[in-house]
């Protein structure tokens, strides 16, 4: 109880002295509170991981019922990544705030809401209470949403704020569905009922009810086609909160997926399929687009869609290992999809990270402005690579840990496949190579274009290295990602607990991966680091011969041509420009462009703007369509006061006129069912 206490005390004394604090006790007192959160449920967590539960039951409410706190090895796993989401994004949030340090007002409600987004955040990972569950949801959702809007001055950060909080909404009505549902099933809001209503019901009702849930929270998650909110709110947010985001925010969605698929007994295998299917077609279609995108932080949202697709690859197998019973299969993915979440929590935080230093420096995100900044910054650009590397699956990065756990997966489920689960491994392989390979092709794209080569804007202002101490959480995340890359045992080891909340095994659940398969995969890290090594003991016998000679520096043979400029690189656009033609069925790419007249025209100007057409179908058309439908009403609104009298008459009678007729529509309604 004195923990439930602490959590909810100290964060709201913080929140009440935030105002009245100078500027630097503001950020102490925020990241005190944040620290303090993190290590009291860390603690909790690291308990939970070595099978010592937390569990308190509150009295509740009249409405709510008794309200059950429990903090499962599931929890803690998420609980631990949003802790050190939160630490890491929260010291680097200090200093890159120290921009807007004139806007005192706004610095204090982005304070709070970020003490509130994460309370709120490790509130849902332990709450067992539907009403509660949705509260702590909807002070997630606001808080989020307000934090999204910190420039609200620019109309495109109010659109994709508004964008993000509609869709954020339409996805609590999902869950409210699914949760009034059992309710009004079973009279109790605690999710233990959630458990107990889908085994004493049908399969096709408890898939159903599953479905409902898994839209809920695939919208919150970014699951295509629920998508189209995260391109736009991830880049208008300052860089520690799109790193936040992508890192930790959507990952609340598969936490929601995967405490469902614990509670809701339902045909496994259909339920891995439908999840199967819908991952392979987001991690695709995210990468793809994403190779597409000038910005350089919608580059990066994109790839939120794509991991969040290999992530539910990984909870298709666990679920259709479940279904075929097969433990090595379902242990392999729900221990790649559960290391996944916390992989991509640690390369793409550190990617908007250095993302936002980028900005910071250039006070741009335009790809195609940029170039040559590992010149000016170096650190930066090293982080940017580690980070690009990791999230494209190479070795010896945590990328290509959790992805080689996936196909190890597969490779156990090839051995005793029938002809239709053939097909499924051989989609399913295909579709994790080409996201590794299209997601190569982006990030050469990305650090060739931005970090090498030469400057394609000339900048006002001088464009530097951001302090050191601004960069200290992201050599921490970067170490994570080396750590993990080498030592993969030990993080396997902590999955443990909670793959067997999944597989229900008293025995390691990848007992078969600790053999063979994780000297592969520990002999490919050391391979890889060795072959690392080699090339920088290269490099510094290099520069150890050369540092006594005079090294002279001049432009490279450029084909002949006299007059080099900056604009005879490659572009954003023309790196891709093969790829965009062969895929352009799927997109849509309108392009604006001025008219060339000569061989040697004096100005010639082209942009490619790249769209989203499943937002176009799902979102645009019937949006349109709307607006017309509505539009045919406009006869309502004529500006005369007395048709808005009559309306108002109308209305008052109406309402009238419900109570009285209620007996008569009863009386016709039984009528009716006679017949």
């Amino acid at each position: 109880m004195n923990f439930v206490w602490s959590f909810i005390l100290i964060p709201l004394i913080a929140i009440c002295l935030i105002p009245f604090l100078k500027m630097k006790g503001k950020a102490i007192a925020v990241y005190s509170v944040i620290s303090f959160i993190a290590i009291l449920f860390g603690y909790l967590a690291i308990q939970a991981l070595s099978g010592q539960n937390f569990h308190i039951t509150l009295a509740g409410s009249y409405v709510s019922g008794p309200i059950n706190l429990e903090l499962d090895s599931l929890s803690a796993w998420f609980i631990l990544i949003i802790n050190f989401g939160f630490i890491t994004g929260g010291f680097y949030g200090l200093f890159y705030m120290k921009a807007y340090i004139d806007q005192p007002k706004n610095l204090n409600l982005h304070g709070i809401l970020f003490i509130l987004l994460q309370t709120s955040l490790i509130a849902l990972c332990v709450i067992q209470n539907s009403i509660v569950f949705l509260v702590a949801w909807e002070i997630m959702a606001l808080s989020a949403f307000l934090t999204i809007i910190f420039e609200h001055e620019k109309v495109a950060t109010l659109r994709a704020g508004i964008n993000f909080l509609i869709q954020a909404h339409i996805s609590i009505l999902f869950l409210m569905i699914g949760f009034i549902w059992v309710a009004s099933q079973t009279g109790s809001y605690d999710f233990s009922a959630i458990h107990s209503y889908s085994i004493t019901h049908s399969e096709p009702v408890s898939l159903m009810l599953f479905l409902f849930f898994f839209i809920g929270f695939a919208i919150k998650a970014g699951f295509v086609p629920f998508h189209t909110w995260l391109p736009y709110a991830h880049p208008v947010a300052p860089a520690h909160i799109s790193g936040i985001m992508s890192g930790i925010l959507i990952k609340i969605g598969i936490f929601g997926i995967l405490r469902m698929l614990l509670l809701i007994q339902v045909d496994y295998t259909t339920v891995g399929g439908i999840i199967l299917v819908v991952s392979i077609i987001s991690g695709i279609y995210g990468v793809m687009l994403a190779i597409l995108q000038h910005n350089l932080k919608k580059l990066l949202a994109y790839h939120s869609i794509e991991n969040i697709g290999i992530i539910g690859i990984g909870i298709g197998l666990g679920c259709i290992g479940l279904g075929i019973n097969s433990p090595v299969l379902s242990s392999l993915g729900f221990a790649g999809a559960l290391l996944h979440t916390l992989n991509h929590s640690l390369f793409k935080t550190l990617l908007f990270y250095t993302a936002g230093n980028v900005y910071q420096a250039t006070h741009t995100l335009d790809i195609e402005k940029l170039g040559g900044i590992v010149k000016k910054m170096p650190q930066t650009s090293i982080l940017f690579l580690i980070a690009a590397l990791a999230i494209c699956g190479l070795p010896p990065f945590n990328g290509f840990i959790s992805e080689f756990i996936l196909y190890t997966g597969l490779y156990h489920w090839l051995q005793n496949a029938q002809m239709g689960s053939l097909i499924s491994i051989i989609f399913t392989v295909t579709a994790l190579a080409m996201i590794g390979g299209l997601a190569l092709m982006c990030f050469t794209k990305a650090f060739g274009v931005v970090f090498l080569g030469n400057p394609r804007h000339t900048f006002q202002h001088e464009v530097k290295e951001v302090p050191f101490p601004q960069l200290i959480p992201l050599y921490v995340i970067a170490a994570f990602i080396l750590l993990i890359g080498l030592f993969p045992k030990i993080f396997l080891d902590i999955l443990i607990q909670p793959v067997q909340l999944f597989t229900g095994l008293q025995q390691l659940p990848f007992a078969n991966f600790q053999g063979n398969d994780l000297e592969a995969l520990t002999s490919i890290s050391h391979a890889s680091w060795y072959l690392i090594g080699m090339v920088l003991l290269l490099l510094g016998i290099k520069k150890w011969v050369l540092h006594t000679r005079t090294v002279t520096v001049s432009p490279t043979w450029s084909c002949g041509y006299m007059a080099p400029t900056a604009k005879i690189q490659y572009t954003a656009s023309s790196f891709v420009k093969t790829y965009s033609k062969l895929f352009g069925i799927f997109f849509i790419i309108p392009k604006k462009e001025t008219e060339v007249h000569g061989i040697f025209p004096a100005e010639a100007h082209l942009e490619t703007h790249p769209y989203d057409k499943i937002e176009k179908w799902l979102i645009d058309y019937p949006i349109v369509n709307f607006k017309i439908f509505m539009g045919r009403f406009r006869f309502f609104q004529n500006g005369r006061l007395q048709f808005y009298i009559l309306y108002g008459i109308i209305f008052v009678i109406s309402i009238i006129s419900i109570p009285l007729l209620y007996d008569k529509i009863i009386q016709f309604i039984e009528f009716l069912k006679q017949l």
